[in-house]
């Protein structure tokens, strides 16, 4: 079943949300083949292994809402590329996409069969900015 461009940018979004709220039904988006990449996590196989990435935030992540006004949508034949940016809170310190040196993505969704068949995800991992001595040009910067 191929989606068009509209379908696509539904399921992302869904996506979004029930990962924001933590609903183990965000699954259900996914093929149980699914590809999935998160930095320092690596590549996982199967649906499964989007529970086993999540599982690295335990006991730190408080809370994440994506900004889903902001998103950019950049469809290509059964990939949707998703640009945007998400705030939080983390280890008791905040972050706010755009105004902090943390909270900007770039998701890379493939389609098959109507799910989500390979979901990259890129993004600094340092939400709350912790990793001094990797920001070489200073958090003074505009972000």
């Amino acid at each position: 079943m191929d989606l068009n461009d509209e379908e696509k940018i539904k399921i992302a979004r869904e996506y979004f949300v029930r990962a924001d709220q933590g609903r183990p039904d965000v699954l259900e988006l996914f093929n149980a083949d699914a590809e999935i990449y998160f930095p320092k996590f690596g590549f996982g196989s199967g649906r499964e292994s989007f529970l086993e990435m999540v599982k690295g935030f335990e006991g730190i992540l408080e809370h994440i809402q994506h900004d889903y006004d902001g998103f950019n949508f950049i469809p290509s034949g059964d990939y949707l590329v998703v640009e945007g940016t998400s705030h939080g809170r983390m280890s008791g310190k905040a972050w706010a996409g755009g105004k902090t040196p943390g909270g900007r993505f770039c998701n890379v969704f493939k389609f098959r069969d109507g799910r989500i068949s390979r979901l990259h995800i890129y993004l600094d991992p340092d939400y709350t900015g912790e990793d001094d001595s990797r920001f070489r040009w200073g958090k003074n910067r505009q972000w």
